[in-house]
């Protein structure tokens, strides 16, 4: 290294130690530390407190473009002037120049002074904040266009009702907020709400070349049409409106929902042929009872022209449709909300999540997104006819005819009543002669007593033959335990069988004819348990010491969970239940006293018994109703029983089963086959007999 490269290194080096020395940092002398050792976080800070003393602009620029954009999506007045008005914001537009006014933390700031900061006496915080209001409005005018002007509102009610509903449109969205049956009381107190404000909210999104409007996020413009009918509207200039018309007629649970446009097609292309159907749900829970409401609780849907379905009831669940559905309902125990479009949603996407014990005063999530054309030139692109209200079946087989006449809505599927034959019985025996006695009585303690006095007469028939089968089983009880001691043993038994079956061929009786009757009282027995549990006529209604049969009457409380226990039986002891379990008991006693030979099988007497304490637990829970019939049921089975025991005279039974045996009847096919199937039996092991004994030779 020479010494004139020696000399230049020397130089540069003084001169950097000198550029540092003088631009290092001067002390804080509010600081006890070092400058060099402020933190990251506290220069931030410095950094936006010197930020603060300085007040943002709006440029020419961005007052050019406000002023365009205000006069293209603005409303105009009598002078020609353009004006723009949302909660904070109040600007007036020539096309050319804007003025006007931004409210922010109760000040009210001139908008040319946000041109100008310095020449307003306003603090700058205050001004940051009025510009950036303004941006923000400039911003939501060039992406929402002239639905821009609605992002921002006040929040106005309109209340539609007649002598059934009460219902509150939001201004905000557009849609139903509030729900009200007046002839309906929650158990919590006055009248049954079935949604309320953030509890149910739907929307319709509407996609252009570059943006999707939903109506969620928009303030209509409520405009009261008549007493029946409110739109609610969107004023998006240049002649172009959308929105959506609600109509409630008199005494109806039914409101007609119209979706209303013009000139839409100057911001929705022609290309777009379907709209977004949006639609959530926090079911309110209505009922004492949470268990069995949130058993009865699903998402249901009804294919167009095809069968009603649901989502899981039991347990978390969602499904994806991709054919035509008619209508989506969120169902209740005994309410429902459903969506019914007059043409028909296009696909369908449904979840159904159970909440959690945490929040007491809701059973479900639900949740919908759904499509349903759509043509922007259309003044009525789509329609809906929205139900609120009872799972009343005669209500909802009026209303599947009379809403859209010309297709079957089979609305009456939101009640369950079980398969098709316990259904069919439900719909064509037992609703009918319910509601006719509904309109004679007004104790429906009253009317369960005369439906199963009904019930049984019909039955009747079917009870006095499977009693006289049991008495000729029991007559020759003494003569088939004759057979069965005289051919005992294994290697008798197709013998034992051959003459058990004469003796009842000879005798006249039927070993099959006492089940068969029981066999065919079965299914009205099933239908009656999908019945009351379903039945909203019960809901509310008291009877002796009962105040609500469609609930557990219970007569014991306590508080605590015992596992298993308390999910099946519950916290209570429901004493028409109780009843309901000692008559079975009773009934079990009887019956076994009139089976042959039920005296000689001890080992199955506790498994007798053992029913009716299961059905204690198993019906523990269940409408007070259900377990009142089921106790006159019963009970009435065990008059009869003793009333046909003194009717009947045994002896002369026995002399005609004697007198039978004399001059034998033709046999049956049944017994025919039986004897037939047996013969055939015993030749088999015969057959079987011989091979092992020639096996052993």
């Amino acid at each position: 290294m020479d010494k004139n490269t020696m000399l230049g290194l020397l130089l540069m080096g003084a001169v950097i130690l000198g550029f540092m020395w003088l631009n290092q940092p001067e002390p804080n002398p509010d600081s006890k530390m070092p400058q060099e050792e402020l933190t990251e976080q506290q220069a931030q800070g410095l950094e936006a407190e010197s930020l603060a003393l300085s007040s943002d602009t709006l440029s020419s620029a961005e007052m050019t473009m406000l002023a365009a954009a205000v006069k293209e999506y603005g409303h105009s007045d009598a002078d020609g002037n353009v004006t723009l008005k949302n909660s904070n914001v109040n600007l007036v537009s020539d096309g050319l120049s804007v003025k006007g006014t931004v409210s922010v933390d109760s000040s009210v700031v001139n908008v040319e002074q946000l041109a100008r900061p310095s020449m307003s006496s306003l603090p700058a915080a205050v001004l940051n904040r009025a510009v950036a209001e303004v941006k923000a409005t400039l911003r939501d005018l060039s992406q929402y266009r002239g639905f821009a002007k609605y992002l921002r509102g006040e929040d106005k009610t309109v209340t539609l009702e007649n002598d059934l509903i009460s219902l509150d449109l939001s201004s905000k969205g557009a849609m139903i907020s509030r729900a009200v049956l007046k002839d309906y009381k929650s158990y919590k107190g006055g009248n049954v709400t079935v949604f309320d404000n953030d509890d149910d909210a739907y929307s319709f999104i509407l996609t252009s070349v570059d943006r999707e409007f939903n109506t969620r996020d928009f303030y209509f413009t409520p405009v009261q049409e008549s007493d029946t009918t409110v739109l609610m509207t969107l004023n998006l200039g240049s002649g172009t409106e959308f929105g959506i018309r609600y109509t409630l007629a008199p005494e109806s649970y039914v409101v007609k929902m119209d979706i209303v446009q013009n000139g839409m097609q100057s911001i929705i292309p022609s290309s777009v042929v379907s709209m977004d159907f949006l639609w959530n749900q926090k079911m309110i829970r209505q009922e004492e009872g949470r268990m069995f409401e949130e058993r009865n609780s699903a998402i249901y849907y009804k294919y167009s022209g095809g069968d009603v379905e649901n989502l899981s009831e039991t347990s978390n669940d969602d499904e994806e449709v991709n054919e035509r559905i008619k209508w989506i309902g969120y169902k209740n125990q005994f309410f429902s909300t459903v969506f019914i479009a007059r043409n028909s949603f296009n696909t369908a996407e449904m979840t159904s999540k159970i909440l959690t014990k945490s929040e007491p005063g809701y059973l479900k999530d639900m949740a919908t997104v759904a499509t349903v054309d759509y043509n922007a030139q259309s003044g009525n692109p789509a329609s809906f006819d929205l139900y609120i209200g009872p799972n009343l079946y005669p209500l909802l087989s009026d209303l599947q005819k009379s809403i859209q006449p010309g297709e079957n809505l089979n609305m009456t599927r939101l009640i369950p009543l079980g398969w098709t034959l316990f259904r069919w019985i439900n719909t064509w025996i037992v609703i009918p002669v319910f509601d006719i006695l509904g309109h004679w009585f007004t104790n429906y303690g009253i009317i369960i007593l005369i439906l199963t006095l009904f019930i049984k007469l019909i039955l009747f028939p079917f009870t006095y033959k499977s009693y006289m089968s049991q008495a000729k089983m029991r007559l020759l009880a003494p003569e088939i335990k004759e057979i069965n001691d005289k051919y005992p043993g294994n290697e008798n038994a197709m013998t034992r069988q051959q003459k058990t079956m004469e003796l009842y061929s000879r005798a006249g009786a039927n070993p099959m004819a006492g089940c068969l009757p029981m066999l065919l009282q079965m299914p009205v027995l099933i239908a009656m348990f999908t019945f009351f549990p379903s039945c909203i006529e019960l809901r509310g209604e008291s009877f002796l010491w009962v105040k609500d049969l469609s609930a557990p009457d219970a007569i014991l409380s306590w508080t605590g969970n015992i596992p298993l226990v308390t999910e099946y039986f519950g916290n209570h002891l429901s004493l028409f239940c109780l009843l309901m379990t000692v008559t079975n008991i009773i009934y079990t006693k009887i019956t076994m006293a009139n089976q042959p030979g039920g005296n000689t099988m001890p080992g199955m007497k506790w498994m007798m018994y053992l029913m009716p304490l299961m059905f204690l637990v198993f019906f523990n829970n269940y409408a007070a109703g259900l377990s009142y019939y089921y106790f006159l049921s019963l009970l009435i089975t065990i008059i009869q029983t003793y009333i046909f025991r003194h009717v009947v005279d045994e002896e002369k039974m026995r002399a005609k089963m004697r007198e039978a045996a004399k001059n034998p009847k033709k046999k049956s096919g049944f017994m025919a086959r039986l004897e037939e199937a047996q013969r055939q039996q015993q030749a088999m092991l015969r057959e079987q007999q011989k091979k092992q004994k020639g096996g052993r030779r």
